[in-house]
């Protein structure tokens, strides 16, 4: 499916399943490489790139050894402040092969709740892109309680698309995009190449990945709401070859949210 999608500036959100090994949760280096030389690429064709990167959790697991992920608020914080670091300095090794530095942006709720420290956030943003430094944005998981959480990196992802006004955000997981029916279930399930109202009523909306937060509802909701602001939004494979090279020549399998008002940029 060809779509007509004119980018300057696109925030992409990669979840924690994308960027570990299914039978070994752990991360995995190469797809970290091939996400930061796509980026890269785009950055020199001239596109404007965000990332917001899930897995400082699941990274910290991988580095301490630890299997199955714990359901105790402290000990994931904990895990957090030894993944994120970690996790960061992976992006930042992959990023300079290609001539990058990245730069690490931790965020909370009570960041956006807050207007001075909201225009900061976007300022902050919008320096490091005139410096060519590729923004790395995560919810910050080490101080991160329920009455500051934002949820999930999918609505994170959608914020930040927003307040730097995006033309674009792409959500990368291990799924092909929104299907009418659990492809894992029914072997007819067909995906949905533009969702609207009418063919989102009756998907099923079950399931997540057990390193991730959030499943397709999260996905389609940062969606529906970045569609609702203006913004193309796509939920596609993270393991497609160059997908994000794909997503920008208009020819790619995923599903679009189309924009349903044009932003206002100034």
């Amino acid at each position: 499916m060809e779509r007509d999608l004119k980018v300057k500036r696109m925030v992409v959100k990669i979840g924690s399943s994308s960027l570990t090994y299914q039978h070994t949760q752990k991360i995995s280096i190469d797809r970290i490489d091939r996400l930061a030389r796509e980026i890269s690429d785009l950055v020199n064709s001239g596109i404007e790139v965000i990332l917001v990167s899930s897995g400082a959790i699941a990274t910290g697991m991988s580095r301490l050894n630890i299997e199955n992920k714990p359901s105790e608020l402290e000990f994931k914080q904990a895990l957090a402040c030894v993944g994120q670091s970690n996790l960061i300095e992976i992006y930042n090794k992959c990023f300079a092969d290609y001539g990058y530095t990245v730069g690490q942006l931790l965020l909370t709720k009570y960041v956006f709740d807050n207007t001075s420290m909201r225009k900061n956030a976007e300022n902050c943003i919008n320096q490091m892109l005139k410096m060519n430094i590729i923004p790395i944005i995560n919810e910050n998981d080490s101080i991160s309680i329920d009455e500051i959480k934002l949820g999930d990196n999918d609505n994170l992802s959608y914020i930040v698309a927003k307040i730097v006004k995006a033309d674009l955000l792409v959500l990368l997981s291990d799924i092909d995009g929104v299907f009418d029916k659990d492809p894992h279930k029914y072997s007819d399930a067909k995906i949905l190449e533009e969702a609207n109202i009418d063919n989102l009523k009756n998907i099923d909306t079950n399931g997540g990945s057990t390193m991730g937060t959030g499943g397709i509802l999260t996905k389609i909701k940062a969606c529906i709401d970045a569609s609702d602001a203006g913004i193309n939004a796509i939920i596609a494979n993270a393991n497609e070859k160059f997908i994000l090279k794909q997503i920008i020549r208009n020819k790619i399998k995923g599903t679009l949210f189309k924009a349903k008002t044009q932003k206002n940029r100034n």
